[in-house]
């Protein structure tokens, strides 16, 4: 069992994982922000608990975390689910189970053990130390598939930051051991002689001074985040997809604007926020975002990590809250998505429940039982365009109902004004008189100080200027 446990660990070594280099203390950059998949092409084998009183026969506890697994590109060979009311505090499921896992381990030459749960750094350490093999909780594997899916700058920033702030304090003591350069009499100057700095403590020190580089950038990332998402949403009525992981939001914003965007039947296929413009009935036209997939128990140090990407969300006029109405806990996903808008303060914004993937019902009564539940949902198929007519002929009636009807006379001089007028308004009338446009247009509230010289009701009742000294009284 040891030999097996040094070549397990040599393998990670040879892979550049981050899940072995950080366990054996070894702090190194290109390990955190390695892009490979800790765990690919890996024999796993998936370990969850649940209460009690929990029905395995109608649901399956560890459905997601194979999902999860196999998109990090592991190969689910053995699942095991103990029913249990508190976790064991040295192994989390206890020296019973604890036995039986490496038994099943030994047998099926596993590679990974996969927990459904946040274990400690002692809880990992023992359980790696009895069964003989590699343990990663699922946050661990959640951070692995977000550091494979990352492509921009921005998204690797984010991705790096919650992978660090993970692992600082699971940094292993197994690397402790003094420094070369600080060793007694290693002709340190005077002052400098001692025990000397141990290298957890290095490998700490060097985390924490990354982390706090990274949230110095971080926060430049998100103030310019931040400003380009007001300058769009100053004159542009905006709209965003959220929604749990693989509900069908990519294909769905396909079929709303053509995007083309990456559509993968896998879970977190998008981290990066995409933005196209989607022209809704009577010429409306808003910009669309597709947002990172939700799941549940998301890792708060991802949540954090992803306010710049989620900046969108929080200045949206409308949310999209789309289902995967085919989903067996459908139900479940729509609270896991409510409970992180709600730490996103996003939970008061205008949202619309979007049940997608119906055409996959099999009986047609499953559909109607899900609309009488939720009678303002909208049901439809993203892939096959059902319902699609109804879902913007609804998002254009909410959207309008925050529109104000202006009536202004613009001169022909104003061409730009002119040109850009139908890319944050709606045309209700429009005539030409001598060398001015009288229009009547509907416009969002906070476009209107650009219109507010050319009304033509401020020049017929134009404002009473106030009056001062004895003359008002």
């Amino acid at each position: 069992m040891k030999n097996q446990d040094l070549r397990i660990q040599e393998r990670g070594r040879e892979s550049g994982s981050a899940v072995d280099s950080h366990r054996a203390g070894d702090y190194n950059q290109r390990a955190l922000k390695s892009s490979e998949k800790t765990v690919y092409q890996e024999r796993a084998l998936l370990v969850g608990t649940v209460e009690p009183g929990f029905d395995l026969r109608a649901l399956d506890p560890l459905d997601e975390l194979t999902r999860l697994a196999e998109t990090a590109g592991a190969v689910v060979v053995d699942r095991l689910v103990q029913k249990r009311e508190r976790p064991d505090p040295r192994t989390f499921i206890g020296k019973g189970k604890t036995e039986e896992l490496s038994r099943r381990v030994a047998a099926s030459a596993i590679d990974t053990v996969i927990f459904d749960n946040e274990l400690s750094s002692g809880q990992i350490a023992n359980l790696a130390k009895d069964i003989g093999c590699k343990v990663i909780d699922r946050t661990e594997l959640i951070l692995d598939i977000f550091a494979t899916h990352a492509r921009t700058y921005q998204a690797k920033l984010q991705v790096e930051l919650a992978q660090l702030e993970y692992t600082l304090p699971r940094l292993s003591k197994l690397g402790a051991h003094i420094t070369s350069e600080q060793q007694a009499g290693g002709g340190a100057g005077i002052g400098m002689r001692g025990p000397g700095e141990k290298q957890i403590e290095s490998d700490r020190r060097l985390a924490r001074n990354r982390i706090v580089a990274l949230r110095r950038e971080m926060k430049v990332v998100e103030e310019r985040k931040r400003r380009e998402v007001s300058a769009r949403t100053v004159e542009n009525t905006t709209v965003s997809l959220v929604g749990y992981t693989n509900a069908g939001k990519s294909t769905l914003m396909n079929a709303l604007t053509k995007a083309g965007v990456l559509v993968e039947d896998k879970l977190f296929s998008t981290l990066d926020t995409r933005t196209r413009i989607w022209i809704l009935e009577g010429g409306i036209k808003v910009l669309l975002s597709d947002t990172v997939g939700f799941i549940r128990n998301l890792p708060h140090n991802l949540v954090a990590s992803f306010h710049a990407t989620l900046e969108e969300v929080a200045q949206a006029d409308l949310l999209l809250h789309v289902v995967d109405a085919s989903h067996p806990q459908a139900a479940e996903h729509i609270e896991a998505v409510e409970r992180v808008l709600k730490i996103l303060d996003c939970s008061d914004k205008p949202i619309l429940l979007v049940f997608n993937k119906v055409d996959r019902f099999r009986d047609p009564i499953e559909r109607e039982i899900l609309l009488h539940r939720h009678p303002e949902a909208i049901a439809i198929s993203a892939r096959t365009g059902d319902g699609i007519g109804v879902l913007t002929a609804r998002v254009a009636e909410r959207l309008t109902r925050r529109l104000i009807d202006v009536e202004v006379e613009i001169p022909q001089s104003e061409g730009k004004l002119l040109a850009e007028l139908s890319t944050w308004s709606v045309p209700v009338k429009r005539e030409y008189v001598d060398s001015r446009v009288r229009m009547t247009l509907r416009v969002p509230s906070r476009a209107l100080y650009k219109l507010e010289k050319f009304r033509i009701e401020s020049k017929v009742n134009p404002r009473p200027k106030k009056r001062s000294g004895p003359a008002a009284e």
